[in-house]
């Protein structure tokens, strides 16, 4: 993967945990840049950008990695998603993070072609969120 395409990930990701940018604005960024979608890896700590053509970049969370729960509370799950989506005073990303592995997600899927993001548990349980039209 190119050095500019990476750069790009790494800015996005940085920006969604410290705060700069909103997820629109990130999504928006990636699918400029050409990427199709990533995936957040909660028990590796990890996101992984893909491009249409294959290529991949892992980076490396900011924040310390904390323990998913057991099991997925689905509709406390989807109360935190909304949460983000009205980004209110006081949300932040790494409260919403730590929030849901508390609730048992173990990571999530964005695809931009689909325009949805699938959060799933330890157990493969999910829970499907369509981008807000």
């Amino acid at each position: 993967m190119n050095a500019q395409l990476v750069e790009t990930a790494r800015q996005c990701l940085g920006a969604a945990y410290d705060g700069t940018a909103s997820f629109p604005q990130i999504v928006g960024n990636l699918m400029a840049a050409g990427f199709e979608g990533y995936t957040v890896d909660y028990r590796r700590n990890t996101t992984a950008y893909f491009t249409p053509g294959g290529e991949s970049v892992v980076l490396d969370n900011p924040v310390p990695d904390a323990p998913v729960a057991a099991s997925f509370d689905r509709e406390a799950v989807a109360e935190q998603i909304r949460w983000a989506q009205a980004n209110p005073p006081g949300y932040s990303y790494v409260a919403f993070c730590k929030n849901v592995k508390a609730l048992g997600c173990a990571g999530y899927i964005v695809s931009f072609l689909g325009r949805r993001v699938l959060y799933y548990g330890r157990t493969a349980e999910t829970h499907v969120e369509h981008f807000p039209q």
